[in-house]
């Protein structure tokens, strides 16, 4: 039953992950925290998957790394978009200018 709890609740909250990156387009800083959100809920997934199966958590531990890197990456390029625009708002960036 507790099992069941968990996996509705980080269900739950990867929903309201997703909400909210897909609602939130203004602020490139909103979205890259809902992006984290959302692979922590993944982090929170697969842990409890691999722990219910008597599995390694090897698996746990690249994953965490691939979602620092992609953190990484984001905030390089929210940098760089502050550096050229100015702000992080999307209305301001257009993909057409080079």
């Amino acid at each position: 039953m507790l099992m069941y709890l968990s996996w509705g609740f980080l269900f739950f909250l990867f929903v309201i992950g997703i909400v909210i990156f897909v609602s939130n387009r203004k602020h490139l800083l909103s979205m890259l925290l809902s992006l984290e959100f959302i692979m922590l809920c993944l982090f929170f997934f697969l842990y409890i998957y691999l722990n219910l199966y008597s599995f390694e958590m090897f698996f746990t531990m690249l994953f965490l790394t691939f979602s620092v890197c992609e953190g990484a990456l984001g905030l390089s390029i929210l940098v760089s978009m502050i550096r050229t625009h100015g702000n992080d708002y999307f209305q301001s960036f257009s993909i057409l200018q080079c």
